[in-house]
């Protein structure tokens, strides 16, 4: 009997197809869950466990992929890798469960597009998806950024980073890719999905170069190197499809005739008549909000958060978590998720992990400094960090349905002006922090953040009730993760863009509650965060256009 098997990915794990097909030909018939095994276990140990599981010998099992692997490392010594299993049995195996269908169902198709294409404002992950999903459709959409395509953009990217020279309208924000480009690529979400949306997105991004691991670990990533190319090659799908890309396309307006969308208005005064516009813009289109506000479209102040980024040395956090494992290749470099709540109600809680990465200037506005975190693939940068961030409500900016933009604006202008002016941003010692003391020199942590940091105190930097809850915090946090409160951890400011200030509502046909054929998606519209979630719902509203259009 011919055994064929083939590498998933690096992480010595194998694929069987036992018998004459090959792996790909393989359909899976059963599923078995929570197959426990040491991290230490052989490929032989995995096979026996499959078998065992399904309650089947090793000639009745033709054949099986690993859908997902999780690991399990609350006991340090004894770290357990977590397997959901899908087979090909010859025979009807004793336990197990149906493998459910994840392959995704196009919801319209049309042989040639209509006289008025779908426009699609903005390419990040939501608007990337609405227009592969509309292009894959037939619907030949019109897809318009800002910003420049993604090659491009990471030079205007790099410029700030390297030379503090900041092009508002290419940056870590705005361009194609989005702001997710220029981040970890983290590829998981708690969001509900029972039609396996999540799986197209995981599917298409593995077509257009991703690494195949990310359709079963538990908690995929990519980072900035890949991303760029992805987003070039799914660019290229579209186009092959028939949809067309217009960047340094600047959408100043949306002429609304009888609460229909009539047409879009580019900056460069061309009219593009649409009855149907994906609103895919990002949580830091703030022009376009005030534009849109401006039309009357129905708009809400919602929750974010606010705070600082903390970088500690990455072996530290590896230590925590996984002991004498630390290091190891199936584990890669460790995350971890913590939340406090402190005295003065306020919650404060750990964003966007970055395992192995760097802090990154992410100002899209001229005078402002604003902090984010990013990862490459390899995860393998000598620092740990994540945003440590404060959650406000619209009761802590009152004045209106913008009001959330502005007080955006007030504490980046602050951090600004801390960091000297220049780009570079205002950075404190955790030590000095929770002393009430400016810094002024830094310890063995040294800060990732370019174009560079100066020390002061970021008291300054943001609100007195964040300030006091970050404080009782960091300790708190340390008796989670021995060191986490080191005095000579780094702060930077600030983090002001965990999520849009505002949320376009629609309804349940995913319309604009008061313009009919506009349709809000994503982070900047209030309805994704992250990557993965974003992207599920760009396929949503692609697929609300395909019933309309098809209609």
């Amino acid at each position: 009997m011919m055994i064929a098997r083939g590498w998933l990915g690096d992480i010595g794990i194998y694929l069987y197809s036992l018998g004459t097909m090959d792996h790909a030909s393989i359909p899976p018939t059963k599923r078995l869950i929570g197959l426990r095994l040491p991290i230490t276990h052989s490929e032989a140990d995995l096979h026996a466990a499959i078998c065992a599981g399904f309650g089947v010998t090793p000639s009745q099992l033709r054949g099986y992929t690993v859908f997902r692997r999780a690991f399990d490392a609350r006991k340090k010594s004894a770290i357990t890798l977590v397997y959901t299993i899908d087979a090909d049995i010859s025979v009807t195996p004793p336990h197990g469960e149906p493998t459910p269908d994840t392959a995704y169902k196009f919801v319209a198709r049309v042989t040639r597009p209509p006289r008025q294409r779908p426009v699609v404002i903005g390419t990040g992950p939501c608007g990337i998806f609405a227009a592969l999903v509309l292009a894959q459709m037939g619907f030949a959409p019109i897809i318009l950024e800002r910003g420049k395509p993604v090659r491009p953009r990471t030079r205007d990217t790099w410029a700030l980073w390297r030379n503090s020279v900041l092009d508002p309208d290419s940056n870590v924000q705005f361009g194609e890719g989005g702001a997710g480009t220029f981040s970890d690529g983290k590829l998981y979400s708690q969001i509900k999905d029972p039609n396996h949306l999540g799986r197209k997105v995981l599917t298409e991004f593995v077509k257009a170069g991703a690494p195949e691991e990310i359709l079963y670990v538990a908690k995929p990533h990519i980072g900035t190197f890949r991303l760029v190319g992805m987003v070039a090659a799914m660019r290229a799908e579209i186009e092959a499809l028939g949809g067309v890309y217009h960047f340094g396309s600047k959408v100043v307006d949306i002429e609304i005739v009888d609460g229909k969308t009539r047409a879009v208005i580019l900056e460069s005064g061309t009219r593009i008549e649409a009855s149907h516009v994906v609103l895919a813009i990002g949580h830091s289109a703030r022009d376009t909000f005030e534009m849109l506000h401006a039309r009357g479209v129905f708009m809400q102040a919602k929750p974010f958060s606010i705070g600082l980024r903390i970088e500690h040395p990455q072996s530290m956090i590896d230590r925590h978590r996984f002991g004498d494992f630390a290091g190891n290749p199936v584990l890669g470099a460790a995350d971890y998720k913590l939340v406090h709540h402190a005295a003065n109600g306020r919650s404060v809680y750990s964003f966007c992990m970055c395992p192995g990465g760097t802090v990154v200037a992410a100002a899209s506005e001229p005078g402002r400094v604003v902090t984010n975190g990013m990862s490459q693939y390899s995860r393998n940068e000598r620092n740990a960090n994540a945003g440590i961030v404060v959650g406000i409500t619209p009761d802590d900016y009152p004045g209106g349905v913008l009001a959330g933009v502005e007080f955006q604006r007030r504490w980046e202008e602050a951090a600004f002006r801390a960091g000297g002016g220049t780009y570079a941003a205002p950075g404190q010692l955790v030590g000095d922090f929770l002393a009430g003391r400016a810094s002024a020199n830094f310890g063995d942590v040294l800060p990732s953040y370019k174009p560079g940091v100066t020390l002061t105190d970021l008291a300054t930097c943001l609100p007195d009730y964040a300030v006091a809850a970050i404080r009782e915090a960091l300790p708190a946090f340390a008796r989670q993760i021995t060191g986490f409160a080191r005095a000579d951890a780094v702060l930077t400011g600030v983090e002001t863009r965990t999520s849009a200030p505002v949320r376009i509502t629609r309804g349940r046909d995913l319309q604009s509650l008061n313009v009919q054929g506009l349709y809000p998606a994503g982070e900047g519209a209030g309805y994704a965060g992250g990557i993965l979630s974003a992207g599920v719902d760009g396929i949503k509203v692609a697929e609300a256009i395909g019933r309309s259009l098809q209609s």
